[in-house]
């Protein structure tokens, strides 16, 4: 036996290194959002599945080293202790680093690290200023942590890896034991037909504590595995539905006459008439805002942030239930550039099949005539930006290269007012050229850096997500200010909207009061004060910004509603996704499909709270016709204009 024990003694201390830790990991966070844990009454089921979790990964880490030392001869003793001693001590230490990783990630994300955490890996520098800035303390500490438990393993913990390797026929005995035990380990499961994984530890509708279970490296990994799937936007897990029925639902929900769709080949193209056509169009302008949620925008019943905003939405449209279709801006910017259906893969500015001709306002504008630009104060290249729109509409991109004497530079790059001014001045160049302008903002963003001496701090100390909206706000009202002043003015429609909200997290699966954003559109033709109070979509701006700005008629494949003509007996809708959650609302009624999971429904209490209700199978089945059209949609390339 105490042959065995030595053979067996690597594998028995790197399972107990690997649960202690994870376990360690998992009882921290849980005390750190106890709030959201141990008030659920089957809390006890994080821990459980975290177990099981935990062992899968164990066991798939043991699979190389347990084939090594089941064949190799016994005079490889020697490699086979330092092979063990580095391979075990180094998964360790990549197990440790990623827990200590997630602190951070999960404050920002309210989610174990995923495919976000891939995707920003290729921006080293904005990560590692957001990091150092934001969560410098958190940063030392694990750094200390990790060195002092990298010292521990390789100095003082090496012999726990050596092994005495017994007899072939010993070994060759105990094969099929260790190796049932292994494969029960990575399966966790002997009576499912599939193996046990992470759409398995579902045991509340707070998705964070659900995530929780996972440990952090098992979540990342489970994430790039699944990218593979998601750029093939296969939703069957999510459940099935025939493509033609899908698209007839999506056609319904549009407001389009049926004799107003043209084309067999885009299902969704369709001519939209204005209600107010003038004789020389206007100008568009949108400026995107990152991170500004209704929390933090007054007229919204939020904090009193956006004095220049709430002036602003009264001098035009403003929208009181507009919700944002998911929690980064590269979705945001889809949403309200291309009008294309929340989908729960990465954004098509990232993706292969939405490289060429794939619709946007700036390609549909290009058409009749517009110049085309897209302006930022950061770098034009993070998530594919800059190559996306140069293929898809717009002629100009001016980013943080193009400005010389700048204000104030931070980590993602120069100031708003830098862009504003900059946005102003490239206006005012257009003379009597009509324009479309996409502009972006960066300064509410982590680590929240902007000028001294613009604003009167909110609070101490500077840079917070309070003082960042501000300044933010300032930046608006600098523009309008200056804009004003210009011949372009009173010739424009304006769009001032928000991406998303700042991090997204609360108890529900989905969490609405953190997709409420503000809207506000301003024109020569809009009545001051106007309020729309119909829960509507980020999708729905674009074809309305088309019927304000007085053309005639265009043609366009956008799913989203002209909100202008809407009729008033027509329920609102919205569309979100969180973290692979996609949720489909109707009023007050939602459904929440999932990866292989039955669908949900709830009613919605005020955004804050979703009540458990009867799934609707007609309501069940318009979620899926939205999510599987955006995949029938960007597979067959058929979100696009007419050759």
């Amino acid at each position: 036996m105490n042959s065995i024990y030595k053979y067996l003694k690597p594998f028995l201390f790197f399972i107990l290194c690997g649960l202690v830790l994870f376990t360690a990991s998992r009882l921290l966070f849980a005390i750190l959002y106890s709030e959201r844990t141990f008030s659920l009454d089957n809390w006890y089921e994080l821990f459980i599945n975290g177990f099981r979790i935990d062992m899968i990964l164990l066991s798939l880490s043991m699979v190389i080293p347990f084939l090594l030392v089941s064949f190799l001869p016994k005079s490889s003793e020697k490699f086979l202790d330092i092979f063990l001693t580095y391979y075990f001590n180094i998964l360790l230490l990549i197990f440790l680093f990623l827990e200590i990783a997630s602190l951070p990630f999960i404050k920002q994300y309210d989610t174990r690290p995923n495919k976000l955490f891939i995707n920003y890996l290729i921006y080293p520098k904005e990560v590692f200023n957001t990091i150092s800035k934001g969560y410098w303390l958190e940063s030392i500490i694990g750094l200390i942590l990790l060195i002092a438990v990298a010292i521990v393993l390789f100095k003082k913990a090496k012999n726990w890896f050596f092994i005495n390797l017994p007899t072939y026929k010993t070994r060759l005995w105990l094969f099929p034991l260790l190796g049932f035990l292994l494969f029960f380990g990575i399966r966790s499961s002997l009576i499912s037909v599939r193996p046990y994984n992470a759409k398995d530890i579902i045991f509340s509708n707070d998705l964070l504590v659900n995530n929780l279970a996972l440990n952090s490296t098992y979540s990342l990994g489970y994430a790039i595995y699944n990218m593979k799937y998601e750029e093939k936007m296969d939703y069957s897990a999510y459940g099935t539905i025939d493509s033609a029925e899908a698209i007839k639902r999506v056609k319904t929900y549009m407001n389009v006459p049926e004799n107003q769709f043209t084309s067999a080949e885009i299902p969704l193209l369709h001519t939209q008439y204005s209600s107010s056509e003038l004789q020389r169009p206007y100008n568009i302008v949108i400026f995107l805002q990152e991170s500004l949620g209704a929390e933090y925008v007054g007229h919204l019943g939020g904090k009193p942030l956006t004095p220049h905003l709430d002036a602003l939405s009264k001098e035009g449209m403003h929208f009181s239930q507009l919700y944002c279709t998911g929690t980064r801006s590269i979705k945001g910017i889809e949403a309200v550039l291309t009008g294309f259906l929340p989908h729960v893969s990465t954004g098509v500015l990232r993706m292969e099949q939405s490289q060429q001709n794939f619709f946007t306002l700036a390609q549909l504008l290009k058409k009749q005539g517009y110049n085309t630009s897209f302006i930022y104060g950061g770098q034009s290249s993070f998530d594919n930006m800059g190559p996306f729109f140069i293929q898809n509409g717009f002629t100009n991109i001016i980013d943080e290269n193009q400005y010389k004497n700048y204000i104030f530079k931070g980590t993602w790059g120069v100031s708003d007012e830098d862009l504003v001014i900059k946005a102003n001045d490239y206006f005012k160049k257009q003379g009597n050229k009509p324009f479309f302008s996409l502009m972006f903002s960066s300064s509410n963003h982590e680590p929240f850096e902007f000028p001294d001496d613009k604003i009167t701090l909110y609070e101490q100390p500077k840079n917070t997500v309070h003082n960042a909206m501000k300044y933010a706000d300032f930046a608006i009202g600098k523009f309008f200010e200056m804009a004003k002043k210009e011949d372009y003015y009173k010739n424009t429609l304006f769009v001032v909207i928000a991406d998303h909200d700042t991090r997204v997290y609360g108890s529900s699966i989905i969490p609405l009061q953190k997709f409420r954003i503000p809207g506000v559109i301003i024109a020569p033709n809009i009545q001051p004060n106007t309020k729309y109070t119909k829960i509507c979509s980020q999708i729905d701006i674009a074809p309305t910004i088309l019927d304000l700005a007085g053309f005639k008629s265009l043609s366009h494949p956008m799913p989203g509603r002209n909100l202008i003509q809407l009729p008033l007996e027509t329920k609102g809708r919205s569309i979100t996704e969180f973290n692979g959650v996609y949720g489909f609302r109707v009023e007050n009624d939602i459904v929440i499909l999932q990866n292989g999971k039955e669908a949900l429904q709830f009613t919605v209490k005020n955004d804050l709270s979703l009540v458990p209700a009867k799934l609707n199978q007609e309501l069940y089945k318009d979620a899926l016709a939205h999510l599987h059209t955006s995949a029938y949609l960007l597979q067959n390339k058929k979100y696009t204009l007419p050759k």
